[in-house]
């Protein structure tokens, strides 16, 4: 069953090309990862994807709700509140899966959901297949490593029973061993249904996801820029001088996030050269 299908998406700001010409198809039970360099529009991306981001070229279709792993500025823990805190906050403002969606959510959720005044740790952690990594519930959000810090995302993501997940920068931080521990893990989460996205720099040899590259933003090419004519006094005849062209020499965007997209003025009048 197709989850998500994007066809030629894409999304153009002021400072040109956030991302573009993406194609990618997922189904549940999949794994995919969106790579590139920092600056390529991999969070941006993945939020469109998600439905928390706009886009303004091709098409996106998606069936099911999305749920937020990690994004780092958008979805990451509460530094003040432990890991089971976050489990059981996330657990009260769902509250029980009514019994008319029982079966569009998946068992472990509704099981994990049913035991949130019990133990909210362990069901969350269980239903999600993460029993293999020492996440403790007594640690707060501010002292989670980069992995528990994903770790933590994807089991809140769990949670809601959505049809996809989607995960930003999955290797950042962390270590060989820690980058595929968090592979195979989201392998898991594909293995129980769920359809995955997410984005890293790059994807560790032998992970079974199918990878969509996406390369760095490009500007929009503008018009040289001409200086206007000004005149030169000669002795006896005033002679015009002749326009010097000035070629516009536009500054790739850094890094084009969601921030950056979401700030863009399209009301912002291009730049003018003067002598």
């Amino acid at each position: 069953m197709k989850i998500v299908e994007a066809r030629g998406l894409g999304l153009r700001t002021r400072r040109g090309w956030v991302y573009r010409d993406v194609d990618l198809t997922a189904e549940a039970g999949e794994l995919h990862a969106v790579t590139g360099p920092p600056g390529s529009g991999r969070t941006s991306l993945l939020l469109a994807l998600a439905g928390r981001f706009p886009h303004n070229e091709g098409t996106l279709r998606t069936r099911g709700p999305a749920a937020l792993g990690q994004v780092a500025g958008v979805h990451e823990p509460d530094p003040a509140l432990t890991v089971a805190e976050h489990i059981q906050e996330r657990l009260l403002l769902l509250g029980p899966v009514p019994r008319r969606r029982r079966q569009l959510v998946p068992v472990a959720a509704v099981r994990a959901r049913r035991a949130y005044r019990r133990d909210a740790f362990a069901a969350a952690i269980s239903g999600a297949g993460f029993t293999d990594v020492p996440l403790d519930p007594d640690v707060r959000g501010r002292d989670l490593t980069p992995q528990q810090r994903q770790v933590l995302g994807l089991v809140l993501a769990t949670l809601s029973g959505p049809s996809l997940i989607v995960a930003d920068d999955v290797d950042a931080g962390s270590d060989a061993p820690e980058r595929a521990w968090l592979w195979a893990a989201l392998a898991r989460l594909a293995g129980q249904g769920y359809a995955v996205v997410a984005s890293a720099r790059a994807v560790e040899p032998g992970a079974p996801a199918v990878v969509h590259r996406i390369g760095d933003p490009s500007l929009p090419v503008r018009p040289d820029l001409s200086l206007p004519a000004a005149a030169v006094p000669a002795r006896t005849v005033a002679v015009p001088a002749q326009a010097v062209p000035a070629t516009a020499d536009p500054q790739a965007a850094a890094d084009a996030g969601p921030e950056d997209a979401a700030t863009a003025d399209p009301a912002a009048p291009d730049t003018e050269v003067h002598r």
